[in-house]
């Protein structure tokens, strides 16, 4: 039973550190990655598609992406989706293809990215902090319903903190990798 319970405990920590993965992938640096449009869908003959089931998308230097649409007629809807996202970015069609230039960030908007970044980072941490919670409530409904002794619910919460606190070292450290990523020239 207190394996189940951390073992519950650990996928949902897992699926957050996951989450703000995602999340912070979508704080743009000045770098360009390919990551960065994998959230913008497109019209494709009215339905909406994830960009990359519609378009290939690769690197052209560090700071450009290039997307080629797999059919023609879908240029103009792929670079008006780019266009339109909340990304800020200003898409431009070179023959077949669209270049996605990344424009270079100014520090002030560096500090402020640093700002959502870091409460990205919180959000993730309270998560963490919730399914402690949660997973401590179960141990001591098992206690007293007569399941488990106290040492074994104890010793149970003392598993789930050591949990807690490896994935909260791992946002930090995602958090930590991202700032650098952020405030490099």
């Amino acid at each position: 039973m207190i394996a189940d319970i951390k073992k519950s405990a650990e996928q949902k920590m897992q699926k957050s550190l996951e989450a703000l993965k995602a999340d912070l992938g979508k704080v743009r640096t000045g770098r360009a990655h390919t990551g960065l449009l994998d959230h913008i869908t497109v019209d494709y003959y009215g339905t909406p598609m994830p960009i990359n089931q519609v378009a290939n998308i690769n690197l052209i230097d560090a700071r450009t992406i290039g997307v080629a649409p797999w059919e023609k007629k879908m240029l103009g809807v792929v670079e008006k989706a780019i266009r339109n996202s909340d990304l800020g970015l200003n898409p431009v069609t070179v023959g077949e293809a669209i270049r996605v230039p990344m424009p270079a960030l100014t520090e002030e908007r560096r500090r402020d990215l640093t700002k959502v970044v870091k409460h990205e980072a919180e959000a993730a941490r309270v998560a963490m902090r919730n399914i402690r919670r949660d997973a401590n409530v179960h141990l001591k409904d098992l206690l007293k319903e007569k399941k488990i002794a106290e040492d074994d619910e104890r010793h149970g919460q003392d598993e789930i903190q050591k949990l807690t606190d490896r994935h909260i070292a791992e946002i930090d450290k995602m958090l930590q990798i991202k700032e650098v990523e952020l405030m490099a020239v």
